[in-house]
């Protein structure tokens, strides 16, 4: 993406592997809400140009010296962050928000290519009976898994998760797996009948159902203790200021691009948590990866459409013609 709206291809050199590098051929990328923000000029974080794809499927073409474990033709999908390994949150374990943390497909190159070039500890195995577009779907479920972790124990808690779209399908159905009543809303009711077919049985229009009355029809005087707002609006951060129970644990998710006003008066007087969260780490690709295994999160119907790579920028105009009434659209190559 040369600059925002534009898409180039351009032939390159076949890449090699070196020392403990793996060489992978690209099957799937999905194209994610941050990919979006990108398009339009509106990623805080990302310049120009950029190599986009960070949520993908590949299967190993070549190994370099020194790997082991990973054989050429396994399944397989990777970790797209660059990190110092020396700055302080690295030094603590926590690669993920790394001072100088580069994001493949933001800003460092990402997979948007034939052939892609990675360390092997960055490549995560996959079942041999993943389709591609499960693989594609490891990344923004891992980021369910850790922004669901962040909120603690939720097993038998009561959850609201603002925004329907990927990323609040897949926070709804991880709260559902960690054990927690939930509820969804959204503005889209094509995107809640598609939370509705993940088994997320109580979604809302809150433009029909305002949060406090779903709350109270599905929590009853109790209200809910934990939010995640995936929607990433004014609206979505209020309301969950606003109705949350006392004492409770907000998660903020979404990528906010602009940048929502937060009366904190309440937050201090009502003693709530707010939480942020930024990605995963290796354990939370595993345990996605185990979960979409074991069924504990359905895929299939966030599928949306499909693009082939020399027609990249379809992709986009497709999200754009569809707005609410889609969710995942992947790039075949």
């Amino acid at each position: 993406m040369t600059r925002p709206g534009t898409v180039e291809h351009r032939d390159v050199e076949a890449p090699r592997p070196g020392d403990g590098e793996v060489l992978l051929e690209i099957l799937r990328i999905g194209v994610c809400g941050s990919d979006v923000h990108v398009y339009h000029g509106e990623h805080p974080f990302t310049g120009y140009p950029v190599v986009q794809g960070h949520e993908f499927s590949a299967r190993v073409e070549e190994i370099g010296s020194g790997v082991r474990g990973i054989r050429p033709g396994d399944l397989v999908t990777a970790l797209p962050q660059e990190v110092c390994g020396t700055c302080g949150p690295c030094r603590r374990g926590d690669i993920h928000i790394c001072d100088n943390l580069k994001v493949r497909g933001f800003q460092a190159p990402g997979v948007a290519q034939d052939l892609f070039v990675t360390e092997a500890d960055k490549v995560v195995p996959l079942p041999a009976d993943f389709s591609p577009e499960q693989g594609a779907f490891v990344e923004p479920t891992a980021v369910a898994v850790h922004a669901t972790s962040r909120a603690g124990d939720l097993a038998g808690r009561n959850v609201a998760v603002l925004g329907a779209g990927p990323i609040g399908n897949l926070v709804a159905q991880m709260c559902r797996a960690r054990g927690a009543r939930t509820l969804v809303t959204d503005l889209s009711a094509w995107r809640l009948e598609r939370a509705r077919a993940c088994g997320i049985e109580h979604a809302f229009d809150v433009r029909e159902t305002p949060l406090a009355e779903a709350a109270a029809g599905v929590f009853g005087d109790d209200g809910f203790d934990v939010a995640f707002d995936c929607a990433g609006t004014q609206a979505s951060v209020s309301e969950a200021v606003a109705r949350i129970a006392k004492g409770g644990t907000i998660v903020l998710v979404a990528v906010y691009a602009e940048h929502p006003r937060v009366d904190l008066a309440v937050v201090g007087d009502r003693e709530l948590t707010l939480t942020g969260t930024l990605m995963y780490q290796r354990p939370d690709y595993e345990e996605a990866v185990r979960r979409i295994a074991a069924g504990e999160i359905a895929t299939t119907p966030l599928e949306s459409h499909h693009v082939p790579f020399d027609r990249y920028i379809e992709a986009y105009e497709y999200i754009e013609r569809r707005g609410a009434e889609c969710l995942k659209v992947f790039i075949d190559l």
